[in-house]
């Protein structure tokens, strides 16, 4: 994946207000990089960017070869459902499925035969099996995170966003969480982006891109 000056400005008032300033970077396969910086730097924003969930200003993102936003939105989610999973700090987990369900959810919508057999597997990894037919109601925020990374991975993403991953789980928690995300991406071959404020999370990560005020702070 390739960032190329992403910039992204907003109205404020009548004044353009810049949240991105010509970010540059590449990341390979298989690499894992931290997106650090205070609350208000872009982290957030860059990592929509990247994704495709939001568009630039100015600028590009290369994904597999492709210009992401060569693509209108239907193509670019079609790309992001071939390539790319994802785990958020609010776990997005459908409330009216069980933890099974929740993961066999990208497998269905992709028309794959075995989703059943391939989401069991996943909560298997991460240690769920006895729970696969909870609702997420029933389950703690590490369980509810732990369906995330399974239903991220399920799919054989080569690319995983994660954004605040351990933003709602206390500190323990969280460290059980990351380890088992980084033995996941390790065992996967997945390339991972992940934003954090957490700097001992970011230490984890092979690279570390610290923004301030929209800019990369050398």
């Amino acid at each position: 994946m390739q960032a190329v000056g992403l910039t992204k400005q907003v109205l404020s008032g009548d004044r353009p207000l810049t949240i991105l300033d010509e970010v540059s970077f590449t990341v390979e396969a298989g690499e894992s990089l931290a997106i650090i910086g205070s609350s208000g730097s872009g982290k957030s924003t860059l990592l929509g960017l990247l994704a495709g969930l939001d568009v630039p200003s100015s600028g590009g993102v290369l994904l597999d070869g492709s210009d992401l936003f060569a693509l209108d939105e239907d193509g670019r989610a079609r790309l992001r459902g071939a390539m790319a999973g994802f785990v958020f700090q609010s776990f997005q987990l459908l409330n009216a499925l069980n933890a099974l369900e929740n993961v066999m959810l990208p497998l269905e919508l992709r028309g794959v035969a075995d989703a059943r057999l391939r989401a069991t597997e996943s909560l298997r990894q991460v240690g769920l099996s006895e729970r696969a037919q909870h609702l997420p109601k029933h389950l703690s925020g590490g369980e509810q995170q732990r369906v995330a990374l399974a239903r991220a991975f399920v799919t054989q993403p080569k690319i995983l966003f994660a954004d605040e991953p351990t933003g709602n789980l206390d500190a323990a928690t969280g460290a059980q969480v990351i380890e088992l995300m980084l033995e996941l991406n390790r065992a996967h071959g997945t390339t991972l982006i992940l934003v954090t404020h957490d700097e001992a999370l970011a230490r984890r990560c092979g690279r570390q891109l610290r923004l301030e005020a929209g800019r990369e702070s050398k």
